[in-house]
């Protein structure tokens, strides 16, 4: 199926005045930034905008301005909006049961993102799965449509981007990712700032944390998969929220010899949430987390799995090392 182009896309914006922007369910940098990134662009051609995640904006991320228009579904019974935006999420369910829940009676949707294994579920979509983040995408679309790149907008694309390319080292990271860069900074991103408040300035809860999983790490497979562990009992006593545990399984992509890492983390529904990071593109990670409902990038894709955490690891870990003997 064909990309809705870029001038449809913006066709629906002008025919329409009440529009409602999405993200995925725990919202990382790319979907806050992105929502926000369009949403302060549509405030400025004078659309009205309703801004909703299913789990809030991340305490990391409060700084962005505008996340203040960010709500929860929690308190409505249904959206008074014309079109959907869903933003940087894989499928409708990773929107969240509450969010779908109020947004149902909207018939227009708008898709928009960069996750290869998106399906398509919008009556419009734009899925580019050689873009690093969403947020580039969305900077492509409004600087090619017009539609205002403000000060707001150029923060939050910019924090969108950065956090998504591992503030542009993964390998995804283009030439025109720099450009897009530079073109933001040009446009007044606060860069100092902005960069001190996403990788300088964290809660010491969060160190805590990372001595936790450095005690709980296991290296496997001759070197070749680093793995770790988060329970429920370490979320309740070390105080844990969501966001706490964002980024850290770079530590351990980052190990010599290492190609997969893992985190599996324990949830209070029981449920295991799997995280993996792949080095080599031989060995797809976004397969793997396939064959267990889930999805992503080859480089970098999530599932959710039945516990215990302990059989969960072992499943998982079972199709990486399969995975691995592929590539000799």
């Amino acid at each position: 199926m064909e990309n809705a182009s870029f001038a449809t896309i913006r066709e629906q914006i002008d025919a329409h005045d009440r529009f409602v922007l999405l993200s995925h369910v725990r919202p990382d940098g790319d979907a806050i930034g992105s929502q926000l990134g369009l949403a302060h662009g549509l405030l400025e051609m004078g659309k009205e905008v309703t801004l909703l995640t299913e789990d809030g904006v991340p305490s990391s991320l409060a700084f962005l301005p505008g996340t203040d228009l960010i709500n929860t579904p929690d308190g409505y019974t249904e959206v008074d909006a014309e079109v959907v935006f869903a933003l940087d999420t894989a499928t409708k369910p990773r929107l969240g049961e509450k969010v779908n829940a109020v947004v149902a009676g909207i018939s227009k949707w708008i898709n928009i993102d960069h996750h290869i294994t998106n399906p398509r579920y919008a009556d419009l979509n734009h899925i580019d799965s050689d873009s690093p983040a969403t947020g580039q995408i969305l900077y492509d679309f409004m600087e090619t449509t017009g539609i205002p790149i403000n000060q707001a907008s150029a923060d939050n694309l910019y924090a969108a981007i950065s956090t998504d390319t591992g503030s542009f080292q993964f390998p995804s990271t283009t030439a025109k990712t720099y450009r897009i860069g530079a073109s933001l900074v040009e446009k007044g991103v606060r860069l100092g700032e902005i960069n001190q408040l996403l990788y300088e300035n964290f809660p010491y809860r969060r160190i805590e944390l990372l001595r936790e999983l450095l005690n709980s790490l296991k290296v496997t497979a001759k070197g070749q998969v680093a793995s770790w562990r988060l329970t429920q009992e370490t979320v309740q006593r070390l105080g844990l929220e969501l966001d706490d545990s964002e980024g850290l399984i770079d530590h351990l992509r980052s190990i010599q010899g290492v190609h997969v890492a893992v985190f599996f983390e324990e949830l209070d529904t029981g449920k295991i949430r799997v995280s993996s990071r792949s080095k080599d593109d031989r060995v797809s990670v976004g397969e793997i987390c396939g064959t267990f409902g889930g999805g992503g990038h080859t480089l970098a894709a999530g599932a959710r799995m039945a516990g215990p955490i302990e059989d969960a690891e072992s499943k998982f870990l079972t199709q990486v090392y399969h995975a691995l003997e592929g590539i000799g």
